[in-house]
């Protein structure tokens, strides 16, 4: 019977929504981490190549967890760059009273230095996401690691259904033992 450690890496992984868990996996997030950039359209096409190479040779390596959040790089590089744009200084909540943030009200037609180059590597980086995730290749792996996920979570409820009816079995072993050694006493 496998020991909790004996999991490969990538039963572990869960795709999750959006960007989730891409500052959590490691050694992506330390592989990754320092390619995502977008303070400017040039820096934005800069890293969003860097992270689209590191999406093509994840694929090369068959490694479908790293593709995954090669991909979540690039859509985090979307939103935050998009939360530059429609929020001055990127602060979505002001510090508002008791701890809870207030949503920033921005006028419309408001603009600001920076608000316009932070759209634009928004949508640099909009395009090498939509580009990762319609990918053949990241499909197909995708689905198949899905699938094998699936059978890996299967087996393992299975196992530990099967440890459980065994531990119950020895349980009541062990109360039949005690019941006839209870009754040998009594004789």
């Amino acid at each position: 019977m496998p020991t909790p450690h004996s999991e490969p890496p990538w039963a572990t992984y869960r795709i999750g929504r959006g960007e989730t868990g891409v500052l959590s996996v490691e050694p992506y997030k330390s592989q990754l981490l320092p390619l995502w950039r977008f303070k400017t359209p040039a820096i934005a096409r800069t890293s969003s190549a860097a992270l689209w190479t590191a999406f093509l040779n994840y694929e090369k390596e068959d490694d479908f967890v790293g593709m995954d959040m090669a991909r979540k790089f690039l859509q985090m590089g979307m939103t935050r760059a998009k939360r530059y744009a429609n929020h001055k200084g990127g602060r979505k909540y002001d510090a508002g009273g008791k701890g809870k943030g207030e949503v920033v009200k921005v006028a419309e037609g408001e603009d600001w230095k920076g608000r316009s180059e932070k759209e634009e590597a928004s949508l640099v980086f909009r395009e090498v996401w939509e580009k990762a995730r319609g990918w053949e290749g990241y499909q197909m792996k995708k689905a198949e690691f899905l699938r094998r996920q699936k059978e890996w979570d299967k087996q393992r409820k299975r196992e530990n259904m099967s440890g459980g009816e065994s531990m119950k079995a020895e349980r009541e072993v062990s109360s039949e033992d005690k019941a006839s050694g209870a009754s040998s006493i009594a004789n």
